[in-house]
């Protein structure tokens, strides 16, 4: 005897745009450029969702960051709430149905990656290395047990620098 049909929920990678980023200004030498910016970013692609599954659906994503050789300072890196406006949990959209999700610092997935407030954290402060880009996986996650309409499912997070 076969099992039964299982409902599958595809949700389509969601991306991360790039956003004006934050500027402190040090003192270097004249004519010395100071700047960090995003570099790339790839977007967490959860793939296919199985609503029975008893797992949580987990993939990654990451982004890369770059500052000058004359940047003198940390660098923190913040992730917007996205569409749903909230972190607890973000939402994946396809027209009035949703998925909730969520993007972590962490493998083990305990800490929210969002700005700092309101029980999120946010990666850094951190010395960056200069010249030369660094990475930042980007950790996301769907629970279990969401009954949604099969179909791509989207949310658009912005990505900010802060140096």
């Amino acid at each position: 005897m076969s099992p039964g049909p299982r409902l599958r929920l595809w949700t389509r990678r969601g991306s991360l745009t790039l956003a004006a980023a934050a500027l402190a200004f040090f003192t270097t030498a004249p004519g010395a450029a100071q700047s960090c910016s995003i570099s790339t970013i790839s977007g967490v692609s959860f793939g296919n969702y199985d609503a029975l599954n008893a797992s949580p659906l987990d993939q990654t994503g990451s982004i890369s960051y770059q500052c000058s050789i004359f940047y003198v300072g940390t660098v923190t890196v913040d992730l917007s709430a996205g569409g749903s406006g909230t972190y607890f949990p973000r939402k994946l959209h396809k027209g009035a149905a949703l998925l909730q999700y969520n993007l972590y610092l962490d493998a083990t997935r305990l800490q929210i990656w969002g700005n700092g407030t309101g029980g999120t954290s946010r990666f850094g402060p951190v010395v960056p290395l200069l010249g030369i880009p660094n990475t930042l996986t980007i950790y996301g996650r769907i629970p279990t047990n969401q009954a949604s309409p099969v179909g791509a499912y989207t949310d658009t997070v912005v990505a900010t620098i802060n140096f």
